[in-house]
């Protein structure tokens, strides 16, 4: 028997790792960082949706905000070469929105932001990652429209243009977190580029 999700009490969050008491029982539950507020106040009730882990010495519990975070999860560490650490800061990096919108363009560039990937293995994963996920069901193009789309695209060009600046890979993730998909790619780069002025 696995465990898919939890519904109880949060007693605790640290950047990787909440525990939820159920019935009497505290769970300890590992996260990405990015994730943690969402999971509500210590001493409220929480929902969290789980990937339960099971080897031979070990078993543990990896905890997720909505079920397609789950769902991305489960997709990433069923591929070559990716485990839960890793899997979990490809989450913590993108969303589920966002990789289903990498996935649609092939965005290897958006991937390589991931620290310990590279081009080849963005390439790689993107295959697999195409192979495993119904894309369809993440809603990423609605009413036959590809407005999400073509905003990915405007973000891959802020990408480019803070990579010409001279940014670093950790410098681009900070500066485009967060930044809204429909805007131009001229107001974005305004944007990230206010973002890094900043942390200077």
């Amino acid at each position: 028997m696995t465990i898919g999700s939890l519904r109880g009490t949060l007693l605790l969050t640290e950047d990787h790792e909440i525990i939820v008491e159920v019935g009497g029982v505290g769970y300890r539950v590992s996260i990405s960082p990015s994730t943690q507020q969402r999971f509500g106040e210590i001493g409220s009730e929480t929902l969290i949706y789980t990937h339960h882990r099971i080897r031979e010495d070990t078993q543990t519990l990896y905890g997720f905000p909505s079920r397609d975070e789950c769902l991305f999860f489960e997709a990433l560490i069923s591929t070559h070469g990716v485990g839960p650490s890793l899997g979990l800061s490809i989450l913590s990096t993108h969303d589920p929105s966002q990789l289903t919108q990498i996935l649609v363009i092939e965005d290897t560039d958006a991937l390589c932001m991931v620290p310990g990937i590279g081009k080849k293995t963005a390439a790689r994963l993107i295959i697999e990652l195409k192979s495993k996920i119904e894309l369809s069901s993440f809603r990423v193009v609605e009413n036959g429209t590809s407005g999400e789309i073509v905003a990915t695209s405007e973000l891959q060009d802020v990408r480019e243009g803070l990579t010409g600046l001279g940014y670093g890979l950790d410098e681009i993730q900070l500066a485009m977190k967060g930044l809204p998909s429909d805007a131009a790619a001229s107001t974005l780069l305004k944007l990230a580029l206010q973002e890094l002025a900043k942390v200077s």
